[in-house]
C-alpha cells in the first residue's frame, strides 16, 4: 500500500529540500518521489540532506510537467496553507492519509507540494480533489517544505499501521486524474463551440466545473457517458 503513494514536489527551488524530503519519506517507509521541473537536481546539497536516503533520490523521477507526474493517479491531494477564492474541499493530514490508504488498492495516490516561495499554483490546485491544511500556529504557519512532507508521510504511516484497507462502496472506482483531465479538455472545447464559454474571458467557469466533478468522483462508465454526450453535441454543432 505504501508503494502506491507518490510524493510530488513541483518546481522545487532548493536542492537541499529535495534531499530532506527523501529523508522524511524513507523514515516513514515511502520511496516514490516525483520532481516536476526542479531548479537543481541532481545536486550535492540534495545528497547531503538526504542523510542515507540516497536510494530514494536515485529512484526519483524527474517529470517535465504536472500531467506526467500525476499520470494514472486515482487521488491527488495538495498541501496548501492559503485559502482560495473558489473553495476546494479542505481536509487535515490524518483524514488525507486515511483517504489515501483507502484508495491505494485502486491505483496510485499523489501528495502534491508546491514550490517553496508561493506554494501550489491555481492550475496545480485544479488537479487536486482535496487540499490538505496542517493546523499550524495561525500567527506563524510557515512550514519548511520537508517538514510539511514529514507530517503527511507520518500520518500515512499511522493510517497504514492502523490497517486501513481499500474501501470501494458498491464497486465504485473513480477514474484516474489523467482521465479526468481528458474529460475537462473535452468539456472546455465543447463549451467554447457552444458559445457558452468565452476563451478570452473564461472567468472561473472551468474551475467551478472541476470542483463539481471532483465531488462527484465519476467512474469509467460515467465519464464515457459524459464524453459521449459531448461528442454528440460537437457533431450536432
Amino acid at each position: 500500500m505504501l508503494d502506491r503513494i507518490r510524493v510530488v514536489l513541483s518546481h522545487t527551488s532548493h536542492p537541499g529540500n529535495i534531499g530532506a524530503t527523501a529523508r522524511a519519506m524513507k523514515t516513514m517507509g515511502l520511496t516514490r518521489l516525483y520532481l516536476v521541473n526542479p531548479a537543481l537536481f541532481p545536486h550535492a546539497d540534495a545528497t547531503a540532506r538526504a542523510s542515507g536516503a540516497d536510494d530514494v533520490l536515485a529512484r526519483a523521477r524527474v517529470c517535465p510537467d504536472i500531467d506526467s507526474a500525476l499520470d494514472g493517479c486515482r487521488l491527488v491531494a495538495g498541501a496548501s496553507a492559503r485559502s482560495r477564492s473558489i473553495p476546494c474541499p479542505v481536509i487535515g493530514p490524518a483524514e488525507c492519509a486515511r483517504r489515501a490508504m483507502e484508495l491505494t488498492g485502486q491505483g496510485d495516490v499523489a501528495l502534491l507540494f508546491g514550490c517553496e516561495q508561493s506554494g501550489l499554483s491555481n492550475p496545480e490546485i485544479d488537479r487536486c480533489r482535496y487540499l490538505v491544511q496542517i493546523p499550524a500556529n495561525p500567527e506563524y504557519g510557515s512550514l519548511n517544505l520537508a517538514a510539511a512532507v514529514q507530517i503527511l508521510c507520518y500520518e500515512v504511516r499511522v493510517a497504514w499501521l492502523a490497517g486501513h484497507t481499500v474501501d470501494v462502496p458498491d464497486g465504485h472506482v473513480p477514474v484516474s486524474a489523467d482521465e479526468m483531465e481528458r474529460l475537462y479538455t473535452h468539456l472546455e472545447q465543447t463549451l467554447v463551440q457552444l458559445g457558452f464559454l468565452n476563451p478570452e474571458h473564461p472567468r472561473h467557469l472551468m474551475r467551478r466545473l472541476r470542483r463539481l466533478f471532483n465531488r462527484a468522483r465519476p467512474d469509467e462508465n460515467e465519464v464515457n457517458i459524459l464524453r459521449g454526450i459531448l461528442a454528440a453535441t460537437q457533431e450536432r454543432l
